[in-house]
């Protein structure tokens, strides 16, 4: 079909052109800056300090520091070049079988998810504001009060632990190795360590996320699906939740730092 194998040439083209690849680089950079900033925040709640363990609480920080405007509208830009990227990636992926729609499907997640997170900072380059967890009780609320909407709910619930099922397994097995040239010697190590530490504890942090959307719809609570830092709070309550929590938030902070190496090194 020509038309289609036209937009496809037209797409590879944009996606491998210099100015987007280096704009998904900085992408790359900036969602490592806002992990680096979540898991400081979370390390702190851990040991009874405030804020907002999430992509909110982490751009609200940059916003309130003096030359944080110029860093937000950075942010903006780079993640949204990363989502599109990831959304043309998504869009050239050839095939009509089960893998193929699944590939899509993954690419286009992450892609629509960087589009969203950009979306947030662009809020608070423009002197808003945005809060992650009322966001996240509202939908719950809006599925909730929707004839089927508790099983939409569910479904939403399962498909985030799902998630997070493919961050640990990811991370545990080294997947990640395909999406970057690793360094060699002390660095590469270094960049494996800190991928599998990362990948795990994003995994583990979206898990709960999860379940807690699972238990709101059985409860009808909307409360209870509070997003990432009702997520991270909720392991501070676990037996030995200090350690749990620090475990898993410097997990975040090392996701953040990986992130940094992939900047540099991705396969794009």
């Amino acid at each position: 079909m020509p038309d289609t194998d036209d937009a496809r040439g037209a797409a590879s083209r944009v996606q491998d052109s210099r100015a987007l690849q280096t704009l998904a680089r900085v992408g790359f950079a900036m969602n490592g800056v806002l992990h680096v900033l979540i898991g400081g925040i979370a390390v702190g709640i851990a040991f009874g300090g405030g804020g907002e363990a999430d992509q909110g609480g982490a751009l609200g920080q940059l916003a309130a520091q003096p030359a944080g405007a110029v860093v937000l509208w950075v942010i903006v830009v780079g993640l949204w070049a990363l989502g599109l990227f990831q959304l043309l990636e998504a869009a050239l992926v050839r095939g009509t079988d089960g893998e193929a729609w699944g590939a899509r499907a993954k690419e286009g997640g992450k892609g629509v998810a960087y589009l969203a997170v950009g979306a947030t900072a662009f809020t608070f380059a423009r002197g808003g504001s945005s809060d992650s967890s009322d966001q996240t009780e509202s939908l719950s609320a809006r599925l909730i009060a929707t004839p089927g909407g508790v099983v939409l709910l569910v479904v939403l619930a399962l498909a985030i632990v799902a998630v997070g099922v493919y961050f640990v397994v990811k991370g545990v097995k080294q997947k990640f190795r395909q999406d970057l040239v690793v360094p060699s010697g002390s660095a590469g190590r270094a960049t494996v360590g800190l991928g599998v530490a990362g990948y795990v504890a994003k995994g583990v942090a979206l898990a709960v996320v999860g379940v807690l959307f699972a238990v709101a719809a059985i409860t009808s609570d909307p409360e209870e699906a509070s997003g990432l830092d009702g997520a991270l709070r909720s392991l501070a309550e676990l037996p030995f939740g200090t350690v749990v929590l620090t475990a898993v938030a410097v997990g975040l902070v090392a996701f953040g730092l990986y992130s940094f190496v992939r900047a540099r090194r991705a396969r794009l």
